[in-house]
């Protein structure tokens, strides 16, 4: 009877062990897309939240998602909202990097600075939103967020940020080198694994595209490389291929037995008066 209640007991506790780990999955990840959704409530925002995908719906408050502090991509494109939280709700979300709120019923173009605060932003997306035909609209919004790399479908130039820095035409603002794809297309029976994948991938794509299409980054990676090769062709590095210089045996005794703290007797001082003429040569020279 006793091994019969040890081996239930392990057994359910496998089974809440089993249940925590779906628990933190869930709470990890979050696909409602298409789900006719007005409002968000309390129980769908836990804090542990990561992935966010709450598109096509119709949602008009995104408040309910202020205590998601943990979330690195949010998407909310295709909804009703018009107000965007203040500073302080995107001052907390210090991990988020990509986020997606195009057709959307944004109006102010001073309500969309507040995005400022966010310090790891990398992808936004607000086009086909009322706002998005503002006059400037895209010179305050990339220069209102420092650390944005892509705006809507295209790269950000440097010209964009530099001001009176006047570039090529490969390099200029909304050149077809700078398109960038960044939609995301939500996948059946999709899961977090999948979602952090594929944000990795767009995040990874964005770098490449700056990394050959930005002269101030092609600047940096000469200058990098230039002092690396400089540092390592220094005339100091030249003494490690030299060849070595080999010491008498009969001064090598000597020595030892100085540093040993003891004196050299006459006979070793008569040895090395015989050698002091002498002069040691380097193997293979005459």
């Amino acid at each position: 009877m006793e091994e019969l209640e040890r081996r239930s007991s392990s057994q359910d506790r496998e089974e809440d062990s089993e249940n925590e780990l779906s628990d933190e999955k869930d709470s990890v990840f979050l696909c409602l897309h298409r789900s006719h959704l007005c409002a968000l409530e309390a129980t769908q925002c836990s804090r542990s939240l990561r992935i966010c995908i709450l598109s096509k719906n119709f949602i008009v408050d995104m408040s309910p998602l202020h205590s998601c502090t943990e979330l690195i991509k949010l998407d909310l494109h295709s909804n009703q909202i018009r107000i965007v939280p203040d500073k302080k709700f995107w001052g907390e979300m210090k991990k988020l990097k990509l986020l997606y709120l195009h057709d959307n019923s944004f109006v102010k173009l001073k309500n969309m600075c507040s995005l400022s605060t966010c310090p790891n932003l990398i992808a936004l997306t607000l086009y086909d939103c009322p706002v998005s035909l503002k006059k400037g609209y895209r010179h305050v919004m990339v220069n209102s967020i420092w650390s944005l790399k892509i705006l809507d479908r295209y790269v950000i130039s440097d010209e964009e940020v530099i001001e009176n820095f006047t570039l090529p035409e490969r390099f200029k603002a909304l050149n077809k080198r700078l398109l960038c794809d960044i939609t995301s297309k939500v996948i059946k029976d999709t899961n977090y694994e999948k979602e952090l994948y594929q944000m990795n991938c767009t995040i990874s794509k964005i770098n490449k595209i700056v990394a050959h299409n930005s002269p101030v980054v092609i600047v940096q990676r000469w200058i990098r490389g230039h002092l690396t090769r400089r540092m390592w062709t220094k005339p100091h590095l030249n003494i490690l291929q030299r060849e070595p210089v080999i010491i008498h045996e009969k001064i090598a005794i000597n020595i030892q037995k100085e540093n040993e703290g003891k004196c050299p007797t006459k006979e070793d001082e008569k040895a090395a008066r015989a050698t002091e003429g002498e002069k040691p040569t380097l193997p293979g020279r005459k």
